[in-house]
Parts: structure tokens; sequence; C-alpha cells
């Protein structure tokens, strides 16, 4: 399997970033997903879609909250994927682990590690998407953070 490292700086507190992570009208904002669920607690949902149509979306992923630690610590296994393209070319593990530090500035440090991509060819594109994907995830989560009132 292969793993995916990503980081940035964002300048809002740990706390901030962490809410920001969970809360559907947040991530609405950041990911530019069309709906969001999120029952935020360990054992609890974290539900992405994306689309026009509410009631034929795009693109759904669903994954449950395996760890839920406030406002250090968020990790993501990814239960359900859906496309209207099709199923993925290959079997995923994928978890997602958000690790927050705290900066001497008061910001946030963010770490992303994004696990569960198969070796192979079949999976290469997906694996780019998925790392580009990221990087534009994580300045969007920056440039939000940054938009939010003092």
């Amino acid at each position: 399997m292969r793993t995916q490292r990503h980081e940035i700086e964002i300048d809002a507190s740990t706390e901030t970033v962490f809410r920001l992570l969970h809360t559907p009208s947040a991530i609405r904002g950041w990911w530019s997903v069309s709906r969001a669920v999120v029952v935020a607690q360990e054992g609890g949902l974290w539900v992405a879609a994306w689309g026009e149509d509410e009631d034929d979306p795009d693109f759904v992923t669903l994954g449950t909250i395996t760890t839920f630690e406030p406002p250090y610590r968020f990790v993501l296994r990814y239960d359900r994927y859906f496309a209207k393209a099709g199923p993925l070319p290959f079997d995923a593990d994928f978890a997602v682990e958000f690790l927050l530090m705290p900066l001497p500035t008061g910001g946030a440090r963010v770490h992303v590690t994004h696990t569960g991509f198969p070796v192979g060819p079949e999976a290469d594109p997906f694996y780019a998407g998925a790392e580009e994907g990221w990087r534009r995830t994580l300045e969007a989560l920056r440039a939000f953070a940054a938009a939010l009132p003092t």
C-alpha cells in the first residue's frame, strides 16, 4: 500500500482548524462539497457529496470517525465511495489522519496522512489525482480559515 503525506500551516488556532474539519457548513465552504453530514464523535460518520443535483450526486464518500481527539487528532476510515463514473478499478482501504500541532504564532500546523493506495498501475491515476486534490483542498482550508471573522 502507498501513503501520501501533506502538511500546511494555517493562521488559526488548532481549536478553530479542528472545528473546520468536522463542521458541515465549514466543510461545504472549504472543500466545495454540495452536502456534508457529520456525527462528530468516535464511531461517528463523516459523509460528503459533490454535484449539482442533491437527489443524484456525482460523487459521495462516507467514512467512519475512528479517532476523535479534539483539538489535535481526527482519523477517518473511508467505508464507501460512490461515483457516477463507476467504481474504483482497484480495492482500496483508505484512511485519513489529520494531526494538528499548535505553532508559537498561535496558528496550527496540519499534517494529513492518507493511507491505503494500492501499488500498481490501475491505481496510479487515482493516486496522482488525490495528491493534487489534497494540495488544493489544504490551500482552500487555509483560505477559508483566513477569511473567518476574528
